[in-house]
């Protein structure tokens, strides 16, 4: 299918899946979310390609979701939002379930939900402009996406609170240091270490990668779902506290916020 949101590419046995809103800095609305999740799916009879190498045009892997994008589901009846909220949901899901070797090529900010797919990818090379945050805490709001486990698997649970609860931004040097990123290269140097990357990979024994691919997956994931299968629940109702409204408002005003617990 066409896509206005992203880009897929096929030379020989490796895939590129360019998030393409370079002007929105790569943010995550619900039909960039759906392309992404179709494109990965398309994957599933696709014996040919071994590698999926996942990157952003312009200067960010991706700023997260689209908040310009969050009024248009609040228009539609609770059922139907509940859905369309897990849309992040399915598309993590979507890229951890994928046969081929995936591998997140990160330049600039990788932020909330471009975090999330940065950290669903079974490998990430990092340019030197590269930096992780989950800002969701600072608008009184929980980690949805099923990824809470898949950032704690990766940094531990203290550097994982650091993250998310605390909301801290980690930049390039330091995500290598904390085993975040597998490769660190300069920006100029990015896309030929994920291709050098992408080679190697491509060139083992296709069965054997996958099946050893998806048990490593099932061993460190085979808890997630039952432990968050409700994070989107969790954050709907997050959003009507008044802590949640006030968070809002100091975020945008970079003012301080005093929080109840309300």
């Amino acid at each position: 299918m066409p896509y206005a949101n992203i880009e897929v590419t096929k030379d020989g046995h490796i895939a590129w899946l360019h998030f393409n809103r370079p002007d929105k800095a790569n943010a995550l609305n619900y039909d960039h979310l759906a392309e992404i999740e179709d494109a990965a799916l398309s994957f599933r009879d696709d014996a040919e390609t071994r590698v999926v190498v996942f990157t952003g045009n312009g200067k960010h892997f991706s700023s997260g979701a689209d908040l310009t994008d969050a009024g248009e589901a609040y228009k539609v009846p609770l059922v139907q939002r509940r859905r369309r909220m897990r849309m992040g949901e399915r598309t993590i899901e979507a890229i951890l379930e994928m046969d081929q070797i995936t591998i997140a090529a990160w330049n600039g900010a990788a932020m909330g939900g471009g975090a999330c797919i940065t950290t669903a990818c079974d490998f990430r090379v990092g340019a030197d402009d590269c930096f992780m945050q989950y800002p969701e805490v600072d608008i009184g709001l929980n980690l949805m996406w099923k990824s809470l486990p898949l950032i704690v698997t990766l940094a531990g649970p203290a550097k994982a609170k650091r993250l998310v609860v605390g909301g801290e931004r980690i930049h390039a040097t330091e995500l290598e240091r904390w085993g975040i990123l597998d490769r660190l290269c300069p920006l100029s140097e990015l896309h030929s270490e994920a291709q050098d990357m992408a080679n190697h990979y491509a060139a083992k024994p296709p069965i054997a990668a996958q099946m050893i691919k998806q048990s490593t997956n099932q061993i460190t994931n085979a808890l997630n779902h039952a432990i968050m299968h409700m994070d989107v629940d969790q954050n709907m109702w997050g959003s009507t506290t008044e802590d949640r409204a006030l968070a809002v408002k100091s975020y945008l005003d970079k003012s301080k916020a005093t929080f109840t617990g309300n």
